[in-house]
């Protein structure tokens, strides 16, 4: 693929609005892309700046033979929202106990937890 090709796929841009305490300007940061970031005064014109800013970045890493990641978008489809943990006897049965007292699955406790953080 080419920086053209990369450039045209959905990657996520983050925009963020700062005070540096001399005033107000706009931050933006590619996730997929490390190190790839810029700012500008307005949010359109951080957007411009970014949009320079990740076609140095990807052809920089196509220059160097790097990879350059796929949107996270097109990678969160590889996902199918299931995966195996092993776990000690020990903290399976204290799970499994709770879960059983909260009147629900062993899975549906654990995916409570992992949502609460």
């Amino acid at each position: 693929m080419t920086a053209k090709d990369y450039l045209a796929l959905p990657y996520k841009i983050v925009l963020q609005k700062m005070d540096d305490g001399d005033g107000l300007y706009y931050f933006a940061t590619v996730e997929e892309f490390p190190g790839c970031m810029s700012h500008g005064d307005t949010p359109e014109n951080a957007m411009l700046n970014i949009s320079d800013a990740m076609a140095l970045w990807v052809q920089a890493q196509l220059d160097y033979g790097l990879p350059v990641p796929q949107p996270l978008a097109e990678a969160e489809g590889q996902y199918s929202g299931r995966f195996v943990v092993r776990v000690p006897k020990t903290l399976h049965a204290a799970l499994a106990k709770k879960a059983k007292s909260e009147g629900v699955s062993l899975n549906q406790y654990a995916l409570f937890k992992l949502a609460a953080g």
